[in-house]
């Protein structure tokens, strides 16, 4: 199964590194590409301008097989498929929105086009809409969450029996053993974003990767929850967001709280206090911040180790 994302992505090894606000930059897009894996440019924070600039700089770092992640909600995104378009960029992820409207648009130039779910409903959408895979991604993943609250474990295989498209796993996978268990429930490949956020190419803060390294099992908190659900480092401003949802607050008293680029102060300028630290619970398993090649070769040592584990152990049935 993992060979259809091979041919699909025209890569070595079925891991995708997540196109993330802040995080995926050109430097950490192309070394991962470069190691034989698909790397992603995250455009949901970058005007167009600055989202071609970073296309073309990967095209300098690699000659391998790179993509762009589009969140669709962006009320610049027309501008940015015509980036795409423009700078003949061949796979695309999309996320955060419909479908419907970009991927005959994309298909019509060539495009591969992968759709980011969070329950199988959004799933069949996807592929109704003539999408060439799926990223099925679980809640345990950072950033925002879908209101369904449903874990990779058990969304994986379920968008896998809904649709005969290709299915990623994402959320919560950092390791080697996270990879194994995602191919065990049908995912054809991983998509992994909190592990190469703390990477040495992340274009990220060093106090935001520091925060990962520090992380424990209970460090993240979802919270707003009644909009558009987030996963971040517990910290400040987290709190403040956390109480004032108890209190009932109005719309108005909270989005004081949140509209104020909280994703760049916290990932981008490292303020650990008052900005969002948007990462997934798979944070308590990243030790230290690591070269990509190594997080890589390391992923692939883990995942043979217990591969050769299971292959040892008797049949129980």
């Amino acid at each position: 199964m993992n060979k259809n994302i091979l041919e699909l992505f025209k890569i070595k090894y079925p891991i995708i590194q997540a196109g993330m606000v802040w995080v995926s930059g050109a430097k950490l897009a192309a070394a991962v590409s470069n190691c034989g894996c698909l790397g992603l440019i995250g455009s949901g924070s970058m005007k167009p301008d600055l989202l071609r600039e970073h296309i073309n700089k990967v095209r300098l770092l690699t000659n391998n097989s790179f993509g762009v992640n589009i969140p669709l909600s962006r009320g610049d995104v027309d501008d940015l498929i015509q980036v795409v378009l423009e700078e003949n960029v061949k796979i695309i992820f999309t996320s955060s929105g419909s479908p419907d409207k970009f991927t005959p648009i994309l298909k019509n130039n060539g495009c591969v086009v992968v759709q980011v779910v969070s329950n199988v409903k959004q799933a069949k959408k996807s592929e109704l809409a003539g999408c060439d895979a799926i990223v099925a991604e679980g809640y345990e993943a950072g950033g925002h969450n879908g209101k369904d609250e449903l874990t990779t474990f058990s969304l994986v295989p379920q968008v896998v029996d809904s649709v005969n498209i290709p299915v990623i796993a994402a959320g919560g996978i950092a390791d080697g053993r996270g990879m194994l268990a995602a191919f065990s429930l049908g995912a054809s490949g991983v998509q992994i974003g909190t592990l190469f956020a703390a990477s040495t190419e992340s274009s990220a803060h060093i106090n935001y990767k520091n925060a990962i390294v520090s992380s424990k099992d209970n460090s993240t908190q979802i919270f707003l929850r009644r909009y558009s659900p987030i996963r971040a480092i517990k910290n400040s401003i987290v709190n403040q967001i956390l109480e004032a949802e108890s209190k009932c607050l109005s719309d108005d008293e909270i989005k004081k709280l949140i509209d104020q680029k909280r994703e760049m102060r916290g990932i981008f300028e490292g303020n650990i206090d008052e900005g969002f630290l948007e990462v997934g619970q798979s944070a308590g398993l990243v030790k230290e911040i690591k070269p990509v090649k190594k997080i890589i070769q390391d992923l692939i040592d883990v995942y043979n180790k217990y591969l050769g584990n299971l292959q040892r152990l008797e049949q129980l049935f």
